[in-house]
């Protein structure tokens, strides 16, 4: 889940959670928004996280050196 997906969830949960009248007695409304909210939270920090990991990566530079081999004879 990207942090785009989060921010998505976020906003949908505290819609469902403030904004939408629970007309229904099946589904809590609320409930469903603040599980939206805690998801998107989760998946803000899961996805900052991978990409701190994804950005610390080392590399190795290997330079060979030829310089105690003689040059090829001439033809």
């Amino acid at each position: 889940m990207g942090i785009g997906i989060g921010i998505f969830l976020i906003a949908v949960g505290l819609i469902l959670a403030l904004a939408v009248p629970e007309a229904t007695d099946v589904v809590d409304l609320g409930m469903i928004g603040w599980i939206c909210v805690g998801v998107g939270v989760l998946g803000i920090i899961i996805g900052l996280i991978m990409n701190a990991q994804r950005s610390n990566t080392s590399h190795r530079e290997v330079v060979e050196r030829y310089d105690d081999r003689t040059p090829p004879p001439a033809v």
